[in-house]
């Protein structure tokens, strides 16, 4: 069985984490829950220093704080996913945006990685607190709207997001403790360590 883990952001990562960001250009694909590394692909050690400025921020109508992470395969020491995960949320990430943004890199796509790396970054929510998750996706990207189904994300509306997305948006609401309840003989079995190992 693969297993799968969550690591922080580290230099040693540098290369591995640029080679993501660049299969993404490379299959034209969206960027989603990296941080914004894709902005500092010329300065990587600054987007390590962005990381800790976004964990430390006190939250306000324009910004959260928030912690990023790797997901990573244990059996090639490989970045398959990265997550964001915002741990607080004001008004604008309440109607566009929520918790949490997730990516899966386009080779490794359709192989259900991503429900792994929600179901990790649900565990972390229940470490800060959060006992509903928000989270959406354009209706026109099933493969993230049904991972949110599978870990237990209740479809609550569904709009047309003329800033943001400029296409219809479905939000979801997760409860995590009983995400985690009922998926834990499913997922806990295919982590490390429980969540994190450092690089």
């Amino acid at each position: 069985m693969e297993k799968f883990y969550f690591e922080e952001p580290s230099i040693g990562r540098k290369e591995d984490a640029i080679a993501y960001i660049n299969e993404f250009y490379e299959y034209n694909s969206d960027i989603n829950g990296t941080g914004g590394l894709n902005r500092y692909l010329a300065d990587y050690e600054m987007w390590l220093k962005k990381l800790e400025e976004d964990y430390a921020r006190i939250p306000d109508e324009k910004k959260v704080p928030a912690r990023t992470y790797f997901l990573v395969r244990e059996g090639d020491n490989r970045i398959i996913g990265m997550i964001n995960i915002r741990l607080a949320l004001n008004e604008s990430l309440r109607k566009y945006g929520g918790h949490i943004g997730y990516s899966i890199r386009p080779t490794e796509r359709g192989k259900g990685y991503n429900k792994i790396n929600l179901y990790l970054g649900l565990k972390v929510c229940q470490d800060y607190g959060i006992d509903k998750v928000l989270m959406d996706a354009d209706k026109d990207n099933p493969a993230s709207w049904r991972t949110m189904e599978a870990l237990g994300g209740v479809n609550i509306r569904g709009f047309y997001d003329e800033k943001n997305a400029h296409c219809i948006v479905r939000n979801y609401e997760i409860n995590v403790d009983e995400s985690v309840r009922n998926n834990l003989a499913i997922y806990e079995p295919m982590t490390v360590n429980g969540i994190f190992r450092e690089n």
